[in-house]
């Protein structure tokens, strides 16, 4: 369910009118699925359809959505009460309005209607009152729903705007739709006369998804338009007004200015005013407990075989510098630290020690089951808990995510290439296991060509391509290549193939005539995995072909004086682990020393270290996330910052 309303969030949804709202609702202590569909008046099986978690995972704090029985009116009939003739009732001892209006079948305001004194006077044993009686009469609705196709290459965004309702309320209408709708899929949505269908315009116009937080003023900012011009573009916001997943009509050049949008970066350094002590829980999986320290070998192959408790290790000498660098600056830190040993036994008896609710901050834990208990414990003190590496879908309002999702990382490189005004070709390329995401490249990039892995007879893909069918469509030209794969085998594969045909190259046709042509091939991905790493990917071939990808981190050289401090410290350079844990800690650290919690945050802003770049956005659904990264490249034979 908490997935659920991940892609939700808390909206007001509102169909114009002709639909009711969804409710959220927290459950609290005593309840149950059947006493909160009592009192929503509907079904628990209307909860457990868009709540199935509920099934299972039914507990205090949860959080419901709550649907009105919309759906299960639309065939029904609108029954209006025509009176006939009236009976006269006495009133016996004990009985009520309520029991009077149940006996026949009728309301207690239908009885005080016709009953006027009732509305000052208690009813008594022995009066006499009127009972009306009624006739019904039942005149058909109008469906308010109604049944809708899925076309080819159609997402949510698309289809919500064409029937003028946010994705939100469609995917509300729709509980099972997946991700990306597929060609053929049968959806619910408003039912309205085809000619108030919404006409997708890609020619002359592009389209914007409404974000959380965002106002005329933030949109006038991103966008480079009024609220006056918005709304002329868009009649219904003068209505309806701005809605979370509203879909806008904007111009083609506004998507310029949302790519391009960017943020300073803070020294928070420069404006410190809270110097009181700050103290910090760090939770990791030392596994202190597992290791033989009376045996330097057997320790030593701990280490190796344990990643666990060579990132806890890591980790912890970057917070341990960052403390220091923190103190030259008059901060000061009391840091607890908290061997998990990678345990949800041993992590709830930490929690329940008496005075862990007095923390400024809990840093940790690293696996996503202990993250989510020590955040739900946190949140009954409104203590923050900062992940620093594990990501999760559940509703925490303490929860700071550190690592930037998918999702915001495909964005963030789409944007970037849309920024690119120079004529050029897109082509796709992909495997079965990212066919979703070579659909929402395809929806961003309609002119754009795709091709997949070779199958053999029985389907099976084998990644890799066929020069023959590569050929036709690397046009002359500028061509943008997105590579969307997680195998390192067809990486290579296309890397190799796609730096043969990079630069001029001669085409020999059936009849042997010859035509030179000159290609300039870039490429790029979505999500740069280890495939792209592997062994069998040749850093040249990357190199040459200006290979782009989206990054949380970019690994820039470090200054020599962090480096030789921590040499000094700790025998050895700092890897990527420590530097995170000296980045997030400093940040921690700053943002505590500049606004004295966490949860004063803006999002107007950044904040950047050695490697990592930190930017806190406030979650509809609860909580907080980063969403700030690189764009990198490789060129000669060098990792390259390209966009912030």
């Amino acid at each position: 369910m908490k997935k659920f309303l991940f892609v939700f969030g808390i909206v007001a949804f509102s169909y114009f009118g002709y639909a009711q709202n969804l409710k959220m609702h927290s459950v609290k202590e005593g309840e149950s699925v059947k006493t909160i569909a009592s009192f929503y008046k509907i079904t628990p099986a209307d909860i457990y359809a868009l709540n199935p978690d509920a099934k299972s995972d039914f507990s205090v704090n949860m959080v419901l959505i709550i649907p009105e029985a919309f759906l299960h009116q639309t065939n029904s009939s609108n029954a209006t009460k025509e009176l006939i003739s009236y009976k006269v009732h006495r009133v016996r001892r004990k009985e009520t309005l309520f029991s009077i209006a149940q006996k026949f079948n009728i309301t207690v305001e239908d009885i005080k209607a016709h009953n006027k004194e009732l509305y000052s006077k208690n009813l008594r044993s022995g009066n006499r009152i009127y009972i009306p009686k009624f006739k019904t009469i039942s005149q058909p609705t109008v469906n308010i729903i109604q049944k809708y196709t899925v076309l080819a290459k159609e997402g949510k965004w698309r289809i919500a705007y064409k029937f003028g309702i946010s994705v939100p309320e469609l995917e509300a209408l729709n509980p099972n739709m997946g991700l990306y709708p597929k060609a053929g899929e049968i959806l619910n949505v408003p039912n309205i006369a085809l000619s108030e269908e919404k006409k997708i315009e890609d020619k002359q116009f592009s389209y914007y998804t409404v974000k959380a937080k965002e106002g005329y003023y933030r949109l006038e900012k991103k966008l480079g338009l009024t609220k006056a011009q918005l709304e002329t573009l868009n009649p219904e916001l003068i209505q309806q007004g701005l809605k979370l997943g509203m879909v806008l009509k904007i111009p083609k050049t506004s998507v310029q200015n949302i790519a391009s949008e960017s943020f300073p970066v803070l020294n928070l350094a420069d404006s410190l005013v809270n110097f009181s002590p700050k103290t910090i829980a760090l939770l990791l999986p030392f596994k202190a407990q597992s290791i033989d320290f009376d045996s330097l070998k057997l320790s030593k192959e701990q280490f190796k075989r344990d990643g666990y408790i060579n990132i806890s290790t890591d980790f912890y000498s970057g917070v341990v510098m960052a403390m220091d660098s923190a103190k030259r600056l008059g901060i000061s830190t009391k840091l607890n630290v908290f061997d998990t040993n990678a345990n949800s036994l041993d992590l709830k008896t930490i929690l329940l020690q008496p005075d862990f609710s007095s923390y400024d901050v809990i840093l940790g834990p690293i696996t996503p089951e202990n993250l989510e208990l020590t955040a739900k414990y946190a949140q009954k003190n409104n203590v923050p808990v900062v992940s620093p590496f594990v990501k999760t879908k559940n509703v925490h309002p303490n929860l700071f995510q550190t690592l930037p999702d998918e999702n915001w990382m495909r964005t963030k490189m789409i944007n970037y290439v849309k920024l690119d005004t120079i004529p050029h070709h897109t082509l796709i390329i992909y495997d079965a296991k990212n066919l979703a995401t070579a659909n929402y490249l395809k929806s961003s990039f309609p002119e754009a060509s795709l091709l997949t892995s070779v199958k053999d007879e029985d389907g099976n893909e084998q990644f890799y391509l066929m020069l023959d069918a590569v050929q036709p469509i690397l046009l002359s030209g500028r061509t943008k290549v997105f590579l969307e794969s997680n195998n390192e085998g067809f990486v290579s594969n296309v890397t190799s193939m796609l730096n043969a045909m990079n630069g001029k190259t001669v085409l020999i046709d059936e009849e042997e005539n010859e035509t030179e042509i000159e290609r300039e091939i870039v490429l790029m991905t979505t999500s740069k995995n280890r495939a792209f790493d592997g062994v069998n990917v040749s850093n040249y071939d990357l190199s040459n072909l200006n290979f782009h990808y989206p990054s949380v981190n970019f690994n820039s050289p470090i200054s020599d004086v962090f480096e030789q401090k921590y040499l000094i410290e700790f025998g050895t350079f700092p890897n990527k682990y420590a530097i995170r844990g000296f980045d997030l800690t400093m940040d921690i650290l700053l943002r505590l020393s500049k606004y004295g919690t966490l949860f004063t945050q803006t999002f107007t802003f950044q904040t950047a270290y050695l490697e990592n770049k930190f930017q806190y956005f406030p979650q509809p659904y609860g909580g907080y996330k980063n969403e700030a990264g690189y764009i990198l490249k490789h060129k000669d034979l060098h990792i390259v910052k390209v966009q912030d």
